[in-house]
């Protein structure tokens, strides 16, 4: 997999150009005018990397576009390496005590679940689970210095307690997905997730 992605320096060039500008799309004539290589081995790396999972595509406008994966599981390491600005570790940023904080220091939560990118080997698409009484501009800002010691977007849901409650007990799927895969109780005020088991 190594060799399918550090093959030409036209895929080099595109790695620097998608790492570089994570959540931004390109479309292909623009990255070939913003990477100055060819046509044909844009499309031929863009192939390869959208193989490897690296890249996602999404069709807008009549054009194709690309942008990186963020939940692809070697993002953090190849931005390590490629990104311009520098990066903590894979190994530094997966440190509980760098994010985790930030999140019991939040008022209003009852109840906080890490998964998804924030749980080295959790298949979930929901990163963290929020629950309790928070003021949606103090969960943005939290969410944002989140982001920034992981270097990437997160997926997050955040639900009254009430309802948590209820779906909890009548085993939504929505929530049990996220309790019963690989997962991360950050904060658990009332011991429910503890008395589920």
């Amino acid at each position: 997999m190594i060799d399918a992605l550090f093959g030409s320096k036209t895929r080099v060039k595109l790695l620097h150009l998608f790492l570089n500008n994570p959540g931004k799309s390109f479309y292909v004539r623009e990255i070939t005018r913003l990477i100055d290589e060819q046509i044909n081995s844009v499309r031929r790396e863009l192939a390869n990397m959208l193989g490897v999972g690296i890249i996602t595509s999404d069709t807008a406008d009549n054009k194709l576009y690309y942008e990186v994966n963020q939940r692809y599981e070697h993002y953090v390491a190849l931005r390590a390496i490629f990104a311009d600005q520098p990066t903590k570790t894979a190994k530094s940023v997966k440190a509980a005590d760098d994010w985790q904080p930030i999140i019991e220091q939040l008022p209003g939560v009852r109840i906080a679940v890490a998964a998804g990118i924030l749980v080295q080997g959790s298949g979930s698409k929901v990163d963290l689970l929020v629950v309790g009484a928070i003021a949606p501009a103090k969960l943005k800002s939290a969410i944002k210095s989140i982001e920034r010691l992981e270097g990437r977007e997160l997926t997050y849901s955040v639900l009254p307690y009430d309802e948590f409650y209820y779906r909890l007990s009548v085993r939504d799927k929505f929530i049990t997905e996220i309790v019963n895969g690989g997962h991360q109780v950050v904060v658990d005020t009332d011991n429910v997730l503890k008395s589920q088991k």
